[in-house]
């Protein structure tokens, strides 16, 4: 089975929303790491010093490949990406090898028997 790493940079109130998206696409499981920052093209207003950028968080989905592309693709209309610049990013990387989820290999090939 290969492995897609999804890795989605988003504005923390709709990181649950995305999530949820992303599990009913497919998704398995993620990990969320809070209090990232990001910047874009323009650079971000301060007031007296203080950062006003709204706090983003940092999802890491590790799917399978067949799947991705929807999962991704879900992702992307619940976080708004293209239609609203600076509300975040997604994008997938190729994943070598994976340990550790075998557990969820059994319900994934189920989900994948129509791709092969």
């Amino acid at each position: 089975m290969h492995f897609k790493m999804i890795v989605v940079f988003i504005e923390d109130e709709k990181t649950d929303a995305v999530m949820d998206a992303a599990r009913k696409a497919g998704a398995t499981g993620a990990t969320v790491i809070n209090n990232a920052r990001g910047e874009g093209m323009t650079q971000s207003k301060t007031f007296f010093g203080l950062n006003l950028e709204t706090q983003r968080d940092v999802i890491l989905f590790l799917v399978e490949e067949h799947l991705s592309r929807h999962i991704i693709e879900e992702i992307n209309k619940v976080g708004e990406f293209d239609d609203k610049p600076g509300t975040g990013i997604a994008f997938q990387i190729d994943v070598e090898d994976a340990v550790g989820v075998a557990s969820q290999q059994a319900k994934l090939t189920d989900e994948v028997k129509e791709f092969l």
